[in-house]
């Protein structure tokens, strides 16, 4: 019974987590989705980037495998309580046992060591590495238009220098040509 009050409300805050999570994400709006089975994926609202978690259809409406689970002692099976009894003598230092000097030491590190395993070997997606790559997707579209950009302002240069430097050698309105014009169309003076 007090699992599942239990369960509620951490469900409930899974979905307040999840959009606060979104908003920060290095400056850019990132909305996170999970996908079920076929069902269309949600398009992009302005600038913002969609990660999308597919899982299988019949994940819908399963509870999620971390709250499948329980540590609670009267759900251990007998096998396990036998296992944990060959671990009774552990004690001192690193054991995490409130037996012996420095006992308390370890119990840090065996919770860092839990958390690091449950999110090595978590089914939950990986929405860092979803964003990473929607991120790196995007940005290769983007240095390809800059690119394009590039040439055309370079082009576009390049003609306006070439008409400045034709009319910085033309001659001037009311002026006459110079001897040494060699521009087409003007005559040479004829020599004696």
């Amino acid at each position: 019974m007090t699992r599942r009050l239990l369960v509620i409300p951490l469900m409930a805050l899974a979905a307040f987590a999840v959009p606060a999570a979104a908003q920060d994400s290095g400056g850019d709006k990132v909305r996170m989705v999970i996908v079920y089975g076929n069902d269309p994926v949600p398009p992009p609202e302005g600038d913002e980037i969609v990660v999308v978690a597919h899982l299988p259809e019949a994940d819908r409406y399963r509870i999620p495998e971390t709250l499948r689970f329980s540590d609670d002692p009267a759900n251990m099976a007998w096998a396990r309580r036998v296992e944990k009894l060959d671990m009774i003598g552990s004690f001192g230092t690193m054991s995490c046992s409130p037996a012996g000097a420095g006992g308390f030491t370890g119990c840090t590190q065996q919770l860092i060591d839990a958390a690091y395993a449950d999110k090595r070997e978590g089914a939950d997606p990986r929405f860092s590495a979803l964003i990473a790559a929607a991120r790196a997707e995007r940005l290769s579209t983007i240095d390809a238009e800059a690119a394009e950009t590039q040439a055309r302002v370079e082009q576009l240069e390049k003609q306006y220098m070439d008409r400045l430097e034709k009319e910085r050698e033309g001659t001037l309105p009311g002026e006459q040509p110079s001897a040494t014009s060699n521009e087409p169309g003007t005559a040479q003076p004829p020599q004696p």
